[in-house]
């Protein structure tokens, strides 16, 4: 009697090939590392080959694996395929979407809403945090498409939109006038050590006045006129305006807002995800050239 091949299996094994390695796939998969080695030691025994080599730093196909694959591609194809058109609601999952604390608004919530009147039955989780906690993440494969705020941009990342830092603080507030300056930052911001770099090139002493895990307390902070902060421009929160310096501090850099997308997107849906989001920032960029 012919033998079956267990798709579930068979899914594991591409996205280890794809990934690179089990750690990445399981991200993708939603699975454990152990589920992931599970399954494919399931195919290995099933088949009596080694699919994986797993004898150097990173995982590599063996022979037998490399021949696996191309047929694993058509039958996971073909069996989305039929799902596909047999099914009546193909588009049902979750997608993770990572984006830094400052440029979820305004944006973000725009894009959500778009898409859930198109995928109704996708569950999108949102994880708001810092740059540096998100390629993490994504390099783990426990996120599905991030944005960051950057210098630059690495290979694999697709730039949406440069925008300068500019200065904040309390609505009619005096902070900024204060010597030393007194900052507030999160921990982890990305923006803290050019802004820092940017004062000490123009002879101006600082000292960071409120330092915290939560956004919130350093808005809190700064609407109290206890300190200034740096954010993007278009992304200033309530209760702080811009900073009418005249030139009594610094100018800062432009930063640009990157996209990266998991490589293989595990599903169309992600793909048409980081084009929604890939459009808004189009046309966000298109406004504020008018306006310019």
């Amino acid at each position: 009697m012919p033998r079956n091949l267990d798709m579930v299996a068979l899914r594991s094994f591409v996205a280890v090939a794809d990934a690179g390695g089990v750690t990445r796939a399981s991200g993708f998969l939603n699975l454990t590392q152990s589920a992931v080695s599970m399954q494919i030691r399931r195919l290995e025994e099933m088949l009596g080959v080694e699919l994986l080599d797993r004898s150097g730093r990173q995982v590599a196909l063996t022979a037998a694996g490399e021949a696996l694959l191309g047929y694993a591609r058509k039958m996971l194809a073909l069996n989305d395929e039929a799902m596909s058109r047999l099914t009546r609601d193909p588009h049902e999952g979750e997608i993770v979407l990572g984006v830094p604390h400052d440029i979820v608004y305004p944006v973000i919530p725009q894009v959500l809403q778009h898409f859930a009147r198109s995928y109704p039955k996708m569950k999108v989780t949102l994880i708001s945090s810092f740059t540096r906690v998100l390629k993490s993440q994504f390099g783990r494969g426990e996120c599905d498409i991030i944005l960051t705020t950057e210098d630059g941009v690495e290979p694999e990342g697709e730039t949406l939109a440069e925008l300068p830092l500019i200065w904040v603080g309390a609505p009619g507030g005096m902070a900024w006038r204060h010597r030393p300056l007194r900052l507030a930052y999160e921990h982890n911001c990305i923006f803290r050590q050019s802004v820092q770099a940017a004062l000490d090139a123009a002879g101006i002493a600082w000292q960071m006045a409120v330092e915290s895990d939560s956004t919130r307390t350093i808005e809190a902070s700064v609407s109290a006129d206890l300190a200034v902060h740096t954010v993007l421009a278009g992304s200033e929160p309530p209760y702080v305006e811009r900073i009418a310096h005249g030139g009594a501090l610094p100018e800062l850099k432009r930063m640009k807002v990157n996209m990266y997308v998991a490589d293989p997107a595990h599903s169309t849906t992600v793909t048409e995800l980081a084009g929604l989001i890939r459009r808004a920032y189009a046309a966000r960029n298109g406004k504020q050239q008018a306006v310019a």
